[in-house]
């Protein structure tokens, strides 16, 4: 398999015409690529997934970014019915389109709506993705003495280490994600004025970059500094945040910067989705070297729910903290323990004994 040279998305462009509107496309396509040959999949991978991805925009006519769910649904359908693919193949398919809408987003999300103006949104949900897909997408946090362990043992080591300011903007960035439950995309893209501890108990986070529905564009929402998280930003910008640059009073200037500084302007640009993501894989290694399995931004989005959720907030509430439109995709972020029906059960009697002043031995009753 060969691979087409490709600039990097980084370097300044302006979209003035058909054919540069198409040279970029090319270019997300072939970088998509570059990354699976980077992660170590086979060449006969990389063909059916690059394959799957080109069908599909062909399919739509129009730049790649601007799918919607409705497009999808006629893909697949066009799929089944009009070619006769298996049912598997489709499968198949879908899963493809859907991850590379995964990396688009999370790499390639504030190129496009820089360049575009469009915030990508994935096409391949809940209602469109094969049940067996969906399923097998399901993504099992770990347990809160894991996670506790590896931000014990992550913060703890904060002053020690080598690069301070960006372990500890690593370390903000995945508490977000663990004690908020925000996207990737939507940390990566907050500024300073998005904190606002004037609203509410707790403050709020003014999410201006939402993952949007049907591309109906971002979706904002004010998500609560709840769980700490308001004394960790007060952390954040006393102690680390001005010691980026001298931007840490500007209202637009990023909440968590990168070490790099524009030429332009002297002032630090903004830290990446693939910093950020590496800074949490890093701490994983080093931190919880027992957990086996991939610790992701979106994982510790899940462990989020589920450990809220089990603290006692409303399945609503936490469907409203992470900008869900469903709460059909909320209850997919949940994750129950094998006892929890026992456990209910439990609680029910306890309410209702404390409730009635009943005896708790059932043999009184």
């Amino acid at each position: 398999m060969t691979l087409a040279v490709v600039r990097s998305l980084d370097s300044p462009r302006r979209l003035t015409s058909a054919a540069d509107v198409e040279e970029f496309e090319q270019e997300i396509v072939d970088q998509h690529a570059l990354a699976m040959v980077g992660a170590g999949l086979t060449d006969g991978y990389i063909d059916a997934e690059r394959s799957a991805v080109i069908e599909f925009a062909r399919f739509i006519g129009r730049p790649v970014w601007t799918a919607t769910g409705a497009e999808a649904d006629r893909y697949l359908t066009w799929l089944r019915r009009d070619r006769g693919l298996s049912r598997s193949t489709v499968e198949g398919r879908a899963g493809s389109v859907a991850r590379f809408f995964e990396f688009m987003i999370a790499r390639y999300q504030g190129d496009i709506h820089a360049l575009t103006g469009v915030v990508v949104d994935q096409p391949i949900d809940e209602f469109n993705r094969p049940a067996s897909t969906w399923t097998r997408g399901v993504r099992v946090p770990p347990s809160d003495e894991e996670v506790d362990l590896l931000f014990t043992r992550w913060g703890d080591a904060l002053p020690d280490q080598r690069k301070y300011l960006t372990a500890a903007r690593d370390y903000m960035a995945a508490s977000l994600w663990r004690r908020v439950g925000l996207r990737l995309n939507e940390t990566v893209m907050l500024d300073l004025r998005d904190w606002r501890p004037d609203l509410g108990e707790h403050g709020k986070l003014h999410v201006r970059f939402g993952k949007g529905a049907r591309g109906r564009g971002p979706k904002t929402r004010l998500v609560p500094a709840i769980n700490g998280i308001d004394d960790l930003l007060t952390w954040w910008l006393t102690d680390v945040r001005h010691q980026f640059g001298d931007d840490w009073d500007a209202p637009d200037a990023p909440l968590l910067p990168s070490e790099r500084h524009d030429p332009m302007t002297g002032r630090p640009t903004r830290a990446g989705a693939d910093t950020l993501r590496s800074g949490l894989v890093g701490a994983v290694e080093r931190w919880l070297p027992a957990w086996q399995q991939r610790l992701t931004p979106h994982v510790l989005r899940h462990y989020c729910a589920t450990s809220l959720y089990h603290r006692g907030l409303a399945l609503k509430a936490v469907q409203e903290l992470l900008g869900h439109e469903w709460l059909k995709t909320t209850t997919v972020y949940v994750h129950v323990h094998d006892d929890h029906i026992e456990h209910a059960w439990a609680e029910a009697n306890k309410r209702l004994t404390d409730r009635f002043d009943l005896p708790t031995d059932p043999m009184e009753r």
